[in-house]
């Protein structure tokens, strides 16, 4: 396996990974501390290694050659000698067929197999001992790729006030498609189909977010228990799609649907993982970081060098502050923007990327300094879930100017508020008018919250509705997994049910909730399949169910109560899009603008007086009338198509088991109030826009209302 009359040229430390130029392919890796490095050359089907050659050349701690008449298609892996020391970091087991931290494109599928492990499975020494086998034959092996000729470019972004997102799952969102071929069927090219991107169009989407697409293996506790890592937050190659979400061997195929999602105009969001690695703790297994330079890409416990600083709950961090590996992410992110044409990310566990040496949440951290400098990655959209599992671990509204965050405040407040929980009635104002005390300074502004009621994680809006409690038996932990508190009401019975009553205030409250949504101030972001009723059998955690659980059951999409839900759900989505006050840049102040006689919010009691301080603190209150003022909107022109004609809003939430008759505001030189939405007509035909006569409008319970004039 020697190199033999091949000729191996010096090459150049940079770039780093496989670069084909036309006529070769220069090969560089970074580690710190290896004593040696060889290129395993393998045959086109990865079954058989052909040649090893040995990396010569070491500048700047990167390891390279280069290799005349290598072409795009060649398969490869690295394997990196040094010392097996764990009790000092270092964990080199040149046994270890290693990916490139820079591959894009990988042949070949992960099959989990005791060789994985840079130490012998098993043994009672654990990670101290040492194992010799050839873990090659079980991993998927790295392929050189063509040059990107035609970058993707930059493209005008969406403002942010006029994002709906909708935050779906490859492989779920499409293995159920009645649209789709078996083929295409849980991939990158069944979700770029005219079909699925017709439909997310139609229902006026603007930007998809995908749950992590990176090449991403499963834990050994799954494995045992027959399960899989089914949302991917487990990646071990950063540049790499998954091969597990591809229908091809081609790197075009992500590329074409992100560019069929944006002939759409629909932008493409991807949630990436860069806090920890799919290597785990110490008896995780050696696939790629941890046998290239483990204390390099990792931070070690002080003191402790065996163990890992883990303040992401998976068993190890990546060290940013080690700048090959914050050059490793950006060039990642890059690589996915300029390469890949995708618009933006949202970084999971976004608190941990943001730490400083010493563990504390640092909003002016390297990383967060090194994304905003960047041309190319300030430029698109950038949105951090505001928490880990480290100390001070919740950091939301801490993120700098330029970044949204995911906001659950907000969802726990309108789940509260639905749910009948007394005293909400402030905070849900609060957060109805994009929660300006999180994020109303350093020139913020609300598109910086993330609102949303449901996410991947947690209840689906319909098991919010039909569960009180998490049903997790199928996730092989005993039901311990999961959030227990998940402000969820089952409207009387707990589960399925074809109690037309149950089914009916289900569906109201579904309504209320997704009303709720799209008319709050902030950027909304949908759950796919919650427009028409997906459930996953009160599973609040489905992160390792591979099948039905998590799978979308489009069959609901076509029956009538999913039809209610959809029409109702797209209706609402055209109204924020029509018009300014409902998707506003800015944030309330509660006075009139200059010129106008209404303030830009008023909050209304029953009576339609304004609140008063003893209101907003009454215990029983649980109902809320909102005044918006659709003539003051700060922009110079019209979107296209908008209708910005003058005109107010009124948003009536009740909550409570009672009827409220609310007395309509008369507005100077404005005509009727047209009733637009009523939950509590959606399966009569009354929800078709009406003039309301009268000086008051009946609110029923657990109903939201909105007017327009």
């Amino acid at each position: 396996m020697s190199a033999g009359s091949r000729q191996v040229w010096a090459g150049a430390p940079y770039p780093l990974g496989a670069t084909w130029d036309g006529r070769g392919v220069n090969f560089a890796l970074f580690s710190q501390r290896a004593e040696r490095v060889e290129l395993c050359l393998f045959d086109e089907s990865g079954d058989r290694e052909l040649e090893r050659i040995a990396l010569g050349e070491y500048t700047d701690e990167v390891w390279h050659c280069y290799l005349p008449n290598i072409a795009p298609g060649q398969l490869y892996g690295y394997r990196v000698f040094g010392p097996y020391e764990p009790q000092s970091g270092h964990r080199f087991n040149h046994h270890k067929l290693l990916l490139d931290p820079y591959v894009r494109l990988l042949r070949g599928r992960f099959q989990w197999n005791e060789a994985w492990f840079g130490y012998q499975f098993g043994h009672p020494a654990k990670d101290l001992s040492f194992d010799t086998r050839d873990s090659a034959p079980f991993l998927p092996k790295c392929c050189v790729v063509e040059n990107v000729l035609e970058h993707a470019g930059k493209r005008d972004r969406r403002p942010w006030p006029d994002t709906v997102i909708y935050e779906l799952h490859v492989r779920g969102f499409t293995m159920r498609h009645p649209a789709l071929p078996a083929g295409s069927q849980g991939t990158f090219a069944g979700l770029g189909s005219a079909s699925v991107i017709s439909y997310l169009s139609d229902l006026g989407i603007t930007a998809v977010e995908l749950l992590p697409v990176h090449a991403a293996v499963d834990e050994t506790m799954l494995v045992r228990e027959g399960l899989r890592n089914f949302w991917g937050y487990n990646s071990v190659a950063f540049f790499a799609p998954a091969p597990a979400l591809m229908a091809s061997e081609s790197l075009n195929e992500f590329r074409s649907m992100v560019q069929a999602f944006h002939n759409a105009d629909i932008e493409v969001i991807l949630d990436v993982v860069y806090n920890h690695s799919g290597e785990g703790d110490e008896l995780g297994p050696t696939l790629s970081y941890r046998g290239i330079d483990n204390a390099a890409y990792y931070r070690l416990i002080a003191g402790a060098p065996r163990r890992y600083v883990d303040i992401t709950g998976t068993g190890n961090t990546l060290d940013l502050h080690h700048p090959r590996v914050l050059q490793l992410v950006a060039d990642s992110l890059r690589h996915w923007v300029e390469e890949m044409g995708v618009d933006g990310f949202r970084f999971d566990l976004g608190a941990t990327l943001a730490r400083n040496a010493d563990g504390a949440f640092d909003p002016h951290s390297t990383f967060l300094q090194t994304l905003q400098q960047d041309p190319v990655l300030s430029s698109v959209k950038l949105i951090a879930e505001p928490w880990d599992l480290g100390r001070d671990s919740y950091q939301l509204g801490q993120f700098p100017p330029g970044w949204a965050e995911w906001n659950d405040r907000y969802r726990n407040t309108v789940r509260r508020f639905w749910r009948g929980d007394k005293g909400q009635v402030a905070e849900l104002a609060t957060r109805f008018a994009g929660s300006s005390d999180v994020f109303d300074h350093r020139g913020r502004r609300p598109w910086a919250g993330i609102d949303f009621i449901t996410a991947h994680d947690g209840f689906t809006l319909e098991d919010l509705v039909s569960y009180r409690e998490k049903h997790n038996a199928a996730n092989r932990q005993a039901n311990r997994d999961g959030a227990n508190e998940n402000y969820s009401w089952n409207c009387g019975i707990e589960g399925p049910t074809d109690d037309p009553h149950i089914r009916s205030t289900r569906l109201r409250q579904k309504c209320n909730l997704l009303g709720t949504l799209l008319l709050s101030l902030g950027t909304p972001m949908l759950l796919a399949g919650d427009e028409f009723g997906r459930s996953q059998l009160g599973n609040n955690n489905a992160y390792c169910q591979d099948n039905d659980i998590s799978w979308v059951d489009w069959t609901l999409a076509q029956s009538a109560e999913g039809r209610i839900l959809r029409d109702f759900v797209g209706k609402l989505i055209a109204l924020r899009r029509a018009h300014p006050a409902l998707r506003r840049d800015r944030f309330f102040r509660g006075v009139a603008p200059s010129g106008q006689v209404i303030k830009d919010v008023t909050w209304l009691m029953q009576d339609g007086t304004e609140m008063a301080t003893a209101d907003w603190i009454a215990p029983e209150q649980r109902f809320l009338g909102i005044l918006l003022a659709s003539q003051e909107y700060e922009q110079a022109a019209p979107t296209a198509g908008e209708m910005n004609r003058p005109g107010s809003f009124l948003v009536l939430v009740n909550s409570a088991d009672d009827k409220i008759s609310f007395r309509l505001p008369q507005l100077r030189g404005a005509s009727r109030w047209q009733l637009l939405i009523d939950t509590a007509k959606l399966q009569h035909d009354e929800i078709s826009p009406a003039t309301v006569a009268g000086n008051s409008y009946l609110v029923h319970p657990t109903t939201f209302v909105v007017l327009g004039t």
